[in-house]
């Protein structure tokens, strides 16, 4: 081990110790041995040889052996150990510019923040700004900061593929020349989590140069990995690599169906395509050697002789199956969506006023909207204490009368406690239209009573939603250990919707147990979570993931007409 390691090493307990916030003269002493190291000219391994190691300016004996084990043995346990101590994602939060140890400390310690996405969510919901040293400029350099860390990681949430993935597409539909362009990939099939974007488009033959130069020269693009004829890869400055493929007419549906997969759907279709005598590759569907005109992905579904397969289904988890026998769904869509419930106002950690929430929801068209702000056992949210709750309710009385043309719902985001609890009284919950319950903390309880504190809280009579069902992260913090298949079924019992949180770092209910939850019969409801107006457009994601889990309009609570929904949240089958 190298002086330049083990200075490293030395910078880093220096850290861990501030983060436990251990003596400051002892904390300085790790600083300042690492920096000794650093301007150190002797060869380390001599000078620990030969004893002479504490004879260096700012090394003192308990340096010394510690300097002294980790080049005879090439570890320190004194380091592992203090590691172990230490969420490891508090080093990866200490890359982000302007963040030292002591703002770590009052992250970890005020707001139980342990990784970078949990940070970042943190910022994004204004969690920070009571917090000593911290404000909303701190919050906005730490989102920058946290961008320029994310570049870097080779996965990206949909939503920030889905943003670049659409601009590129509007350049690219501009260019004259392209005849068709689409997503493709699985950010065409709204996958949570993907790593590239993938493009396809058609043109004549001789204009594929040139599009292929205008595709590596736009907008974002910082370095051109390949350019050819048919097929180019860019990377944007967001970190994230592009491919575009430019096909003849002719196969650009086959191609289009192709690259966006998944491999399990491609592999499952072509086997179909032999047992009819056919074959279903990148450049078309052939007959021998006949290729057969497909002019859409209708007309080559419709040649395998299946109901069109939407893009979101197609994941090789019985789509072909169901496509044969005419069972495809008729799939939710955004526009469908005819109000949402969970937003946060700046009563607790958003930040608009309702009034505003309420101008934004008419103008998207909504006939109704839900205010759901924290309760008061989230402090770090600043959640509304009973007084709060009061005033709140008033308002909101005063802008039913300005605003007749929008039901406006007074709801409560409601901790699940540790025991299973919600955390108001009786009379206090009975004054809500509608009460979210969500689990915001002790997230490391065995799964069998994570289970059970969240079945307690599903046979509450005034629970209507159970929000962020597993709390997960993505990128960041696993769900927390929970039996979700209980879950699902008490709250089909208690007649309990799920939602489906739409904030891209959430995506939770997973699409994966949203098919699940509709064969227990239960309903589900796609929430934006949102803490700001423009969080609101944060849906698009929910029904993505609704769409990917099998769910229609019926399914879903807020596809339904105002009427029906009042009549849901008064009825409850537990009440």
């Amino acid at each position: 081990m190298d002086k330049k390691e083990i200075a490293n090493i030395l910078e880093e307990i220096g850290m861990l110790l501030e983060l436990k916030g251990e003596n400051p003269f002892k904390v300085r002493a790790y600083y300042n041995g690492a920096r000794a190291l650093e301007l150190l000219e002797e060869d380390i391994e001599e000078l620990v040889n030969s004893g002479e190691i504490h004879k260096v300016k700012g090394i003192g004996k308990a340096l010394a052996e510690k300097i002294t084990e980790l080049v005879q043995e090439g570890h320190l346990a004194y380091y592992e150990a203090l590691k172990d101590e230490t969420p490891e994602g508090l080093f990866e939060i200490l890359k982000v510019p302007g963040i030292g140890p002591k703002k770590v400390k009052e992250l970890y310690e005020k707001r139980s923040i342990t990784t970078l996405g949990e940070l970042e969510y943190a910022c994004l919901e204004n969690r920070l700004i009571d917090l000593k040293g911290f404000g909303e400029k701190t919050q906005n350099k730490i989102l920058s900061g946290i961008d320029h860390i994310k570049k870097h990681r080779g996965q990206h949430l949909v939503s920030t593929a889905l943003t670049l993935g659409n601009q590129l597409l509007r350049e690219l539909q501009q260019h004259s020349r392209m005849i068709k362009v689409s997503l493709a990939g699985s950010i065409r099939r709204r996958k949570e989590i993907v790593k590239d974007i993938d493009i396809i488009g058609c043109c004549l033959e001789q204009d594929r140069e040139d599009i292929m130069a205008f595709f590596t020269s736009l907008t974002g693009v910082t370095d051109v990995i390949a350019q050819g004829k048919t097929k180019s890869s860019v990377s944007l400055d967001m970190g994230i690599n592009v491919d575009l493929r430019v096909v003849d007419e002719s196969e650009y549906a086959s191609a289009l169906h192709h690259f966006t997969g998944s491999k399990d759907h491609n592999t499952a279709l072509r086997h179909r395509a032999k047992t009819m005598g056919l074959k279903v590759n990148e450049y078309g569907v052939f007959k021998g050697e006949e290729r057969l005109p497909i002019q859409d992905e209708k007309a080559l579904f419709d040649v395998l002789k299946l109901s069109y397969i939407p893009p979101e289904l197609r994941e090789g988890m019985g789509e072909i199956e169901a496509a044969e026998a005419g069972r495809i769904p008729n799939l939710v869509e955004r526009k469908e969506i005819k109000g949402v419930f969970h937003v946060h106002s700046h009563y607790s950690d958003g930040v608009n006023s309702i009034e505003e929430i309420v101008q934004a929801a008419i103008k998207e068209g909504f006939q109704y909207i839900g205010i759901s702000d924290h309760s008061q056992t989230a402090f770090y949210a600043k959640g509304l204490k009973v007084e709060q709750v009061q005033k709140q309710h008033q308002e909101i009385e005063v802008l039913r009368e300005e605003y007749p043309e929008i039901t406006i719902l007074k709801g409560i985001e409601s901790d699940i406690l540790p025991d299973g609890s919600l955390d108001y009284e009786d009379e206090v919950l009975a004054s809500f239209d509608y009460v979210i319950g969500s689990v915001h903390s002790q997230f490391n309880m065995e799964e069998e009573i994570m289970t059970k504190r969240i079945i307690k809280a599903i046979e509450n009579k005034y629970l209507r939603i159970l929000g962020h069902p597993t709390g997960r992260l993505l990128l960041s913090r696993k769900s927390y250990p929970v039996n979700l298949e209980k879950i699902i079924e008490a709250c089909a019992v208690n007649d309990v919707a799920i939602e489906i949180n739409s904030n891209p770092h959430r995506l939770d209910l997973d699409w994966r147990m949203c098919r699940y939850a509709k064969e227990q019969g239960v309903k589900l409801v796609i929430e934006p979570d949102a803490h700001r107006t423009s969080g609101i457009d944060d849906v698009q994601y929910g029904v993505g993931i609704a769409r990917k889990g099998w769910l229609e309009p019926k399914d879903i609570i807020n596809t339904k007409p105002v009427e029906v929904v009042l009549d849901y949240f008064k009825r409850g089958s537990h009440s």
